[in-house]
């Protein structure tokens, strides 16, 4: 069975019980394999748990969805050591982070001790509990989702921790037809018997396979002047650092090998580009500037010149 094949089951089945959104589900394909994690932003009721829940069912993963609250404290999210009075010793308690895609919602609600307990799971794939590192599974994801910036009972997360999601994708309300078709099968999407279409192992080759999708120096180059453009943008106070560049490299490996290629094409660049860039890009915010992050990454990409081959 190819790789592609993979893919397009994955995305076949999802689409069962997520109507539309299919750029946002290629969009969490190309985080799972390229092993980055994504900010979900979206109004309430736009599928966000169905889709990464179907998603983990599909490729045989346990899914596990946590709630952020102001007294979530970072033992709740990657566990604790319990004493065992049997034996008297004391034994790991995992906590919910132990799982292949987790959703973590609200994530700005969380005090920033419990955002950090974050950091090193997102970078090192690990957990360090009473000194002692635990390394999570593969495949591993993190979705989260936060509150609008300023809401009552929110911490905003940090420059450092919005980093760490190599991707922010918006999700918005669904179009009159498809939200008809949704009414039409709610039933069935509620059932929610999701069939498992491939495997864990499977999933971790294709993670292998990524890196040896080619990039030419040309399309690298491409990535580095788009950076660059933009860290010389005068609307902007802090472009987007050397991460951005590279993530936008590793979501176009993955991006191409999603579209059945084993290069990577100025198209690809151009389609995960504005996912890696706009929450990374900080806004002078002088009144007479109007422009925001998505005019900007979009201004960017029209005048950064392509390359011929």
């Amino acid at each position: 069975m190819s790789y592609n094949n993979t893919i397009e089951k994955i995305v076949e089945e999802v689409q069962k019980y997520v109507v539309g959104k299919k750029d946002v589900l290629e969009m969490m394909l190309t985080a799972l394999i390229s092993e980055g994690h994504i900010l979900l932003e979206g109004p309430p009721g736009t599928a966000k748990t169905l889709m990464a829940k179907t998603f983990a069912q599909t490729i045989g993963g346990k899914f596990t969805r946590v709630q952020m609250t102001p007294d979530t404290l970072p033992a709740d999210i990657i566990g604790t050591m319990v004493y065992n009075m049997k034996d008297s010793t004391f034994q790991l308690k995992k906590g919910p982070i132990f799982s292949n895609i987790i959703l973590v919602d609200e994530l700005n609600r969380a005090p920033p001790k419990t955002q950090a307990a974050f950091i090193e799971v997102m970078q090192e794939k690990q957990v360090t509990i009473e000194g002692t590192t635990y390394p999570l599974e593969k495949p591993f994801l993190i979705i989260a989702t936060q509150m609008p910036y300023g809401a009552p009972g929110t911490y905003p997360l940090t420059e450092v921790q919005t980093d760490r999601f190599a991707f922010k994708i918006k999700i918005t309300h669904p179009t009159p037809e498809e939200e008809v078709q949704i009414l039409g099968k709610v039933d069935y999407i509620e059932a929610g018997q999701v069939k498992q279409v491939t495997t864990k192992t499977e999933i971790i080759n294709i993670m292998e396979k990524v890196k040896n999708v080619h990039v030419s120096e040309a399309v690298r180059k491409y990535i580095v002047d788009i950076t660059t453009g933009l860290r010389n943008n005068h609307t902007l106070t802090e472009g987007p650092s050397v991460r951005a560049s590279i993530w936008i490299m590793k979501a176009s490996r993955a991006y191409a090998l999603i579209k059945n290629r084993d290069y990577v094409i100025p198209d690809d660049v151009k389609a995960v580009a504005p996912h890696v860039l706009r929450h990374r890009l900080q806004l002078r915010r002088e009144p007479y500037e109007e422009m925001d992050e998505e005019q900007i990454i979009e201004e960017v990409l029209a005048t950064t010149p392509v390359p011929k081959k």
